[in-house]
């Protein structure tokens, strides 16, 4: 719910509270006061017939009946309400009635009842209460839209910082730039941010430099020991001594997996930095059967059985470097995660690349593998780096990457979804499926 909308609410509920408690308030005030005005009506009235009494100025009671309702016999003294029958409208309407004794000289005692419509006073409440539910009717409605026309007006500094928020790209090296809207507490907020996103920027820029720096000073030696081992292992003198050779063996084994480690973080790092800014149309389909043909021996040696559909020439623009590596890493991701026997389809088009494979089952999301250092068999000698290549090179070029798994988790499915531009292709190629013997 929105922030302008809870308050609203609230304020509707207080508002409506207090309307109804005034409107009840003024309307029992009202009543009150009409029937205390017919009640000293009445008591005048009285009076003027007892001061008459008094001054035997009154009519016999055969007489004095035919003007008031007059009883010889005792009645309850006091005001009373009752409904009388109006001859006229021919219906029912209420009465304020007062019962009083009064002395007849030569006819002694009787008992005298006045009595005063309440019809003005009820049709006088209605108008009233009409009035104060129109007002209430009024006053929630001007509520609703001073409130909406102030959502549009003083809170678009707001909605105006959260849309530069949600479009703000750390990678982008450049500091928030927000304006400073008239209203104090929003003027705070930007300037806040603005702060805030200069720190963001400085920090991120040092993690930057280090990690160029560190990945450039550790190349040198990495090469240079790789060398080295390499040479090592060539030494007539190690085939002699059984204990050397595989501790040597492992050693440059261990080297070639932090080389390998070490060249995936430095591509990582520098597509976070953006560091590919040329971007050629890419062949993507000549470059795809170049990969499959490059890793047909891997696929023989695995006994998989591979089939490769290109509805037609698919141009990309990308760095040829990124593009390579895009193949490279799902090609390999498929080939090494795969069963022995197993099957890997590879098809594409101007939409979409798709590589699906067999595999061991998996359960849970399988979104977790673009994490970094994410490994399905934790004793593989892979850094866990290739998918999380994969997804930045996409997130670089705007591409969609999936991972979704099927057949009990045992089928493998990676979708690449392409901004590609499609130039005018021979007719769509059959899927070849090639088993090795």
């Amino acid at each position: 719910m929105r922030l302008l909308a809870a308050t609203t609410r609230y304020y509707l509920l207080l508002t409506a509270l207090l309307f109804v408690v005034g409107s009840l308030g003024l309307y029992y005030g009202i009543n009150w006061a009409l029937r205390n005005e017919i009640d000293e009506q009445l008591q005048s009235r009285r009076q003027e017939l007892v001061e008459k009494a008094r001054a035997e100025e009154l009519p016999p009671v055969e007489l004095l009946q035919t003007l008031l309702p007059v009883s010889r016999q005792r009645r309850p003294e006091g005001f009373r309400d009752t409904t009388m029958l109006d001859k006229i409208e021919h219906e029912m309407v209420p009465h304020r009635l007062l019962t009083f004794p009064l002395t007849v000289s030569g006819d002694g005692t009787v008992w005298v009842t006045l009595r005063k419509s309440l019809v003005e006073a009820e049709d006088l409440m209605g108008v009233v209460l009409g009035v104060m539910l129109g007002v209430l009717a009024l006053l929630l409605g001007g509520v609703v839209l001073i409130n909406r026309w102030l959502s549009h007006r003083i809170w678009a500094p707001f909605r105006g910082t959260l849309a530069t928020l949600r479009a703000y790209d750390l990678q982008q090296h450049k500091v928030l730039e927000l304006p400073t809207p008239a209203v104090s507490e929003f003027a705070e907020l930007n300037q806040a941010l603005t702060v805030l996103s200069q720190r963001l920027v400085a920090d991120y820029e040092s993690l930057r430099e280090f990690t160029a720096n560190a990945a450039h000073e550790t190349q040198t030696p990495l090469a240079i020991m790789q060398a080295q081992l390499e040479q090592l292992l060539q030494v007539p003198a190690l085939a002699e001594d059984p204990a050397a050779a595989p501790l040597v063996a492992d050693l440059y084994g261990a080297t070639l997996r932090l080389s390998r480690l070490h060249q995936a973080l430095s591509l990582l790092s520098k597509i976070e930095n953006r560091q590919f800014a040329e971007a050629v149309p890419i062949r993507l389909d000549q470059l795809l059967t170049e990969k499959m043909a490059q890793l047909e021996p891997l696929f023989e040696a695995r006994e998989l059985r591979y089939g490769l559909d290109i509805s037609g020439p698919v141009v990309v623009y990308m760095h040829p470097g990124l593009a390579d590596s895009l193949l490279q890493n799902l090609l390999q991701n498929a080939v090494k995660h795969n069963v022995r026997g197993g099957e890997l389809a590879v098809s594409l088009s101007p939409q979409e690349l798709k590589i699906s494979n067999t595999g061991p089952a998996v359960s849970g999301d399988p979104a977790r593998f673009f994490e970094r250092f994410r490994k399905q068999n934790a004793a593989s000698e892979s850094p866990g780096l290739g998918l999380s290549i994969v997804q930045q090179i996409g997130g670089y070029y705007g591409f969609g990457v999936r991972y979704s798994v099927a057949e009990g988790g045992t089928r493998h499915t990676l979708r690449v979804r392409l901004k590609a531009q499609a130039v005018p292709a021979p007719k769509k190629s059959k899927p070849s499926f090639a088993a090795t013997e």
